[in-house]
């Protein structure tokens, strides 16, 4: 099989990638900057915010992909920001690959915020009703719709809707790869940690699932629906995973919840994937449990 992975330097990206080489895939890369963990394969330079369609169509021509998979886009920054990565991007590389005909199979990632508020204690499905609340998951959404509009137009293709992830790699956006980098920083006597509000409740998933849950979705023989929840299945309160990978640290500073740049959605207090039609879709389970995610993310830290 070959796999086209576009943002394979990023964090999901990345994993795809080394699992999709560690399977014996022919990969090619695809990015605004190097290949990064990919750098013994072929790399194509592509900023799918400024791309133009005909171009992408070029290059699948070329290159031929069996799976094209978007890992591509942004979880920060400013509302433009977030609509050139989240919005025009997957509009000129859906575009791009009905222009070229039959360019393989689409596996976009998108994300659990497009889903917003949800009910506590109901597993949220495919079905819900998307409500997002922030700007992030508003533009996610919107790629979505872009997907979607392109399947219905006879483009192969499933948005893989991630919740949490967490593992090694972790980026400093994320809390757990935040608090893990000050963890192993040296701190003086009586030092404390300063996060956000931990009151929260969120499915966290393994990157390294999610990877396999991307290479499932490239190797099923049919895809049966547009959209399909990756997550643990599994609501964990955020102050435990906290409290965790303090564990793991083996640090005894005491924990402040008053950080001003790492507020909590106040209208997104619960969230949990119902990951029902990952299996019977994909054949996909996670198989990692959060104690694992953090031991790595931990170890991954120099």
């Amino acid at each position: 099989m070959r796999l086209l992975i576009i943002g394979a330097s990023g964090f999901l990206g990345a994993h795809v990638w080394r699992q999709a080489a560690a399977a014996g895939l022919k990969v090619i890369t695809a990015g605004r900057t190097g290949p990064g963990p990919a750098g013994r394969c072929r790399h194509q330079r592509l900023d799918l915010s400024a791309a133009d369609p005909a171009r992408i169509a070029a290059m699948l021509t070329e290159l031929a992909p069996d799976a094209v998979v978007n890992c591509a886009g942004a979880t920060t920054g400013d509302p433009g920001e977030l609509a050139a990565l989240n919005v025009t991007g997957v509009y000129a590389l859906v575009h791009g690959m009905l222009l070229a005909g039959r360019p393989g199979r689409l596996i976009h990632l998108g994300s659990a915020a497009e889903y917003g508020r949800t009910e506590p204690g109901v597993p949220v499905h495919e079905q819900t009703m998307p409500r997002p609340s922030g700007m992030y998951g508003v533009t996610k959404l919107a790629g979505t719709r872009l997907v979607q509009v392109a399947v219905a137009g006879g483009l192969e293709g499933v948005v893989l809707r991630v919740f949490n992830p967490v593992g090694p790699g972790a980026p400093a956006t994320s809390l757990a790869g935040r608090l893990a980098a000050e963890l192993r920083r040296p701190a003086g006597p009586g030092a404390e940690i300063r996060v956000g509000a931990l009151d929260a409740v969120r499915d966290l998933i393994d990157v390294r699932d999610v990877a396999a849950a991307v290479l499932a979705a490239a190797r099923v023989p049919a895809l049966r629906h547009p959209v399909v929840n990756i997550g643990s299945g599994r609501g964990v309160p955020v102050r435990a995973m906290v409290k965790e990978l303090l564990a793991i640290s083996g640090c005894a500073s005491p924990v402040r919840e008053d950080a001003p740049d790492l507020p909590r959605p106040a209208d997104i207090p619960w969230q949990q994937a119902d990951i029902t039609r990952a299996a019977e879709d994909l054949g996909w389970a996670p198989h990692r449990d959060l104690a694992t995610s953090l031991a790595d993310l931990w170890e991954a830290i120099h």
